[in-house]
């Protein structure tokens, strides 16, 4: 009997399945989009290059559905150097996090040959917004190729069954597996050496298919995590987890001095902030927060002093909250005397504050500079390939991170990565597993959502020996989340993957 005081569910639309599998069926049925160009490199050579733009699928597997029927249509766009070569080019397969973040911040910020220009301080710049050529593109080293995972861009899911599998840590690894797989044979590229670039929670995605392809019989040469996120533990404030107090701590003195919070000594360098930090935790931090009640209050009162000294906060903030400074809290306390927000993907960058002095965020002052250029520039990019701009291209899909399935394996959706996902452990099997395996890994020290020292901490966690972690490369840069769109920073990441190439 239902329950007067309830409306009634919705009913199923019976003609939702096949709305979802005529429109993959149409995507797949258009023709590869080809459009030839040419950049000038920054070393002053011209390298001619063919974009090809289309559509992956993704074949049955493990959903009971037949091996030759798409599960999904996934949107590719490649980059690939027109020049003769003896031997095999190199491919990179590149794409973004969020859960539910299209490919265009990797593609149009970094490695491809068109960038949309932007602010270095992290600032919106003004309109019009429109891609340039970018002279520091990884097109110089290997052929690119960016995915955008089903439900971000113009990439669909065919079945209610496929979505619900494709929103999940597991199922969207086997998805863009096999849209490598695909992608590969489609083009007759299986002897090229192989890359991956992910970015964000493209890193936690990315540990775990270095391990999944060698399932495949495909192995990576290397693999370049950017803003790194494999172990949520290390990012996730919730009760009764300490670490990213601890790990969060360093960032948040390198933004404190930036904005001019610190005094003295540690006002003096963004070196000096982190260190002091960096040696504050592993000294005496730690420790403070495991002991919890059992903390003397002389003890107390030290640490106390010296987290307000270390994050420019009042000591009054610092007592509201027992000794444990969350991102949230920073955020709104660290400038709340001049009115302001600190960013959370750019720290250095800023927005006011309502006339409420609001106490949680609205909108991220950090991802405010780059969205809106990015998303109009690749809007009308796209269109002067003559790309399909009929239909919304979902730079950002709310509705696709929301719907995520955190937990590994059979797990129901948790609404929040609470479980603690990690893949870290898939990364340091595959480095067991691929003697060849070399990683590069990049981190912005304005970064506080996935913080340098929190990446530090998760590289240092990876169960392999000493000889087989030493194939791990770190470089950090002195911008946020996305470093790539400070200009000395891009050039910067340009050539420590040269030198890591070797």
């Amino acid at each position: 009997m239902s329950d007067p005081d309830k409306p009634d569910p919705k009913p199923a639309d019976p003609d939702a399945a096949k709305r979802l599998r005529e429109r993959a069926e149409r995507l797949l049925a258009r023709p590869v989009v080809q459009h030839d160009d040419s950049v000038d490199l920054a070393d002053g050579t011209r390298l001619d290059y063919r974009v090809r733009a289309g559509f992956i699928p993704v074949l049955g597997s493990g959903l009971g559905l037949e091996a030759s029927e798409p599960q999904a249509a996934v949107f590719t766009t490649a980059y690939l150097a027109t020049e003769d070569s003896a031997t095999p080019r190199p491919v990179c397969f590149a794409f973004n996090g969020g859960p539910g973040s299209s490919s265009i911040w990797l593609h149009l910020g970094a490695l491809g040959p068109k960038r949309v220009r932007v602010n270095d301080d992290g600032t919106l710049p003004p309109p019009p917004y429109a891609v340039v050529d970018n002279p520091l593109t990884w097109l110089e080293h290997f052929d690119l190729v960016f995915i955008d995972p089903p439900h971000t861009g113009w990439s669909v899911s065919a079945s209610e069954a496929a979505r619900k599998q494709q929103l999940s840590v597991d199922g969207d690894v086997e998805a863009l597996a096999e849209v490598m797989r695909g992608w590969l044979a489609a083009n007759g590229r299986f002897g090229a050496p192989l890359y991956l670039c992910g970015e964000s929670y493209g890193t936690t995605r990315g540990a775990a298919l270095a391990d999944k392809m060698l399932d495949g019989g495909l192995a990576f040469s290397g693999v370049i995590l950017v803003s790194c996120a494999m172990d949520l533990q290390s990012l996730v404030f919730t009760a009764k987890n300490d670490l990213p107090y601890a790990l969060f701590l360093p960032a948040f003195a390198a933004t404190a001095q930036y904005h001019g919070t610190l005094k003295g000594a540690l006002g003096a360098s963004g070196e000096a902030a982190r260190a002091a930090a960096e040696a504050f935790v592993q000294e005496e931090y730690l420790a403070a927060l495991h002991a919890g009640a059992r903390l003397s209050p002389r003890a107390h009162s030290r640490i106390e002093r010296r987290l307000a000294e270390l994050t420019g906060l009042s000591p009054g903030v610092v007592a509201e909250h027992h000794l444990r400074i969350s991102d949230g809290t920073f955020f709104t306390e660290a400038l709340r005397p001049r009115g302001l927000l600190v960013g959370r993907l750019d720290a250095r960058a800023t927005a006011p504050m309502g006339a409420t002095r609001e106490r949680a965020m609205s909108f991220d002052p950090g991802i405010e500079g780059v969205a809106i250029p990015y998303t109009a520039a690749a809007m009308a990019y796209h269109a002067s390939l003559g790309l399909p701009t009929d239909s919304r291209y979902e730079t950002m899909s709310i509705a696709t991170h929301k719907a995520w399935r955190w937990q590994r394996g059979s797990g129901e959706p948790s609404g929040d990565p609470a479980g603690f996902t990690t893949t870290s452990d898939d990364l340091a099997r595959a480095m067991r597993r691929n003697p060849h395996l070399k990683v590069l890994v990049a981190s912005g020290r304005y970064d506080l959502g996935t913080p340098y020292s929190a990446t530090d901490w998760s590289l240092a966690q990876l169960d392999a020996p000493p000889e087989v972690l030493a194939r791990i490369v770190h470089r950090y840069y002195d911008a946020g989340h996305m470093m790539y769109t400070r200009q000395a920073d891009l050039a910067q990441l340009k050539s420590d993957l040269a030198a890591w190439l070797g």
